[in-house]
């Protein structure tokens, strides 16, 4: 006879007995997942470049190619020899904006006509009025910007600039580089993607303005650089305007500015948030060097991705060697790059493009297996445009105990692998092609 408090006692020793009985069995052969990141690392990091100054290429190229670093470099695509297409204004004739000017003020209703028609006037430095009126109108300093408007109108009206046409400086800074030169590059494996053809202020646009500058930008590159590398994009000033927005997503499958994923936790440049605690699946963590930023602390955001598991480290650079904006010394990007090619036991150092890939296949994908006749036959397949998204995703594959080595073949392509062991078993991580041919799993 059990006493009560002994009868009561007994559920609990049978359910403890059957967990000890799962945990000793340890995850079934066959079970596969996909690692967060390619190459199950704990992190990913990106390097990336705005404005293609000929010193990104000439002073700061030379050094990751050297470490055998990825990047990405956002280009404006108007100033690279061979471009067909150039900045320009879409809409009505400037002489009669000019004119209209005269008698009636700037306001909701005109300033996006005249602040894209600023820099194509007919004169030269007009531009910066443009750039200008368009940060104070994103900024919620319409008054101002109405205000700058009616001032170069009036400018222009009274001839107070010289004939002619002056990009900003962001242009003139890119010219140099030749289409053949981003090819090679492009086959060294950096991303050569978009970042308008003339740097415009696009929150100071109206619509058809916006879509010429990336739709043409986008059509440039298509041209030049093939369809893969219409991928990513950055509008220009890293704005994240949410009517600028809604018109790129439209034409861009990623922008760094914003990717809205219901998986995604974006921490812009600007911020002074850290990763932190997230329900999201991934975070992905801008931060932009200046000229002010000390190194230790450039050196702490690569740690902080190294010791997470869920963390994109975008990185955002722009001048190099006293040309462009916030120009870095080369000196210490090597520094810099040194640092995190030591961490690359646990950083998957990528392209902006491939990362983004990386992510949206994980997220979509579905994975099935079975033992089968000695064998583990794995099934992996994803829901998205397998034209653009090519990426391997990386499996986790439990294997029976008795195996020693793994032979992993899918279509031609086959490779040997040695086992791997945590608590829950013996397994494997290897790369598969999603949509790809089933994979095959023999012991070997």
């Amino acid at each position: 006879m059990y006493s009560p408090n002994q009868l009561n006692r007994k559920p609990l020793l049978v359910i403890l007995l059957i967990a000890l009985i799962i945990a000793k069995a340890g995850a079934q052969a066959g079970s596969t997942t996909v690692a967060e990141w390619q190459y199950n690392m704990n992190g990913a990091v990106s390097l990336t470049y705005d404005d293609a100054s000929r010193h990104q290429f000439t002073r700061a190229l030379p050094v990751m190619e050297r470490l055998k670093l990825p990047a990405t470099f956002f280009v404006i695509t108007g100033p690279i020899t061979g471009s067909k297409y150039q900045g320009k204004f879409i809409g009505r004739p400037v002489a009669d904006i000019i004119k209209e000017s005269e008698t009636i003020p700037t306001n909701d209703q005109n300033f996006l006509e005249r602040c894209s028609a600023a820099g194509y006037l007919g004169y030269k430095g007009t531009i910066s009025y443009h750039t200008r009126a368009g940060g104070m109108y994103d900024g919620s300093r319409k008054e101002r910007a109405f205000k700058l408007m009616d001032s170069l109108y009036a400018k222009v009206r009274h001839g107070d600039f010289p004939p002619g046409y002056e990009p900003c400086p962001e242009y003139t800074q890119a010219i140099g580089s030749s289409w053949d030169d981003f090819r090679k590059d492009q086959a060294k494996g950096y991303e050569i993607a978009s970042h308008s053809i003339t740097h415009a202020t696009m929150p100071g646009m109206d619509e058809a303005n916006i879509k010429y500058e990336l739709e043409k930008s986008k059509e440039e590159i298509h041209d030049q650089m093939g369809e893969r590398a219409t991928f990513s994009a950055e509008v220009p000033y890293g704005y994240e305007n949410e009517r600028v927005m809604q018109i790129a997503y439209k034409i861009y499958p990623a922008l760094r500015n914003r990717m809205p994923e219901p998986w995604l936790k974006e921490i812009d440049r600007a911020s002074r948030q850290t990763p932190g605690a997230t329900n999201k699946d991934y975070v992905q963590w801008q931060r932009g060097a200046t000229t002010k930023t000390p190194m230790p602390l450039m050196k702490s955001w690569v740690d902080t991705a190294y010791g997470r598991k869920d963390t994109w480290l975008v990185l955002v650079f722009h001048g190099i060697d006293s040309l462009g904006y916030e120009a870095l010394n080369s000196s210490m990007l090597d520094e810099y790059f040194q640092y995190i090619k030591g961490k690359q036991d646990k950083l998957w150092v990528a392209t902006f493009g491939d990362v983004a890939r990386y992510m949206r296949e994980r997220e979509s994908a579905k994975v099935t297996s079975e033992v089968k006749n000695g064998k583990v036959i794995v099934t992996l397949t994803q829901t998205l445009d397998k034209s653009m998204y090519d990426v391997p995703l990386t499996l986790k594959t439990y294997v029976p105990s008795p195996w020693k080595k793994v032979k992993v073949q899918q279509g031609k392509q086959s490779h040997n692998f040695d086992i791997e062991k945590d608590d829950k078993g013996n397994y494997i991580i290897y790369q598969a092609q999603p949509n790809g041919e089933h994979i095959d799993l023999t012991s070997n």
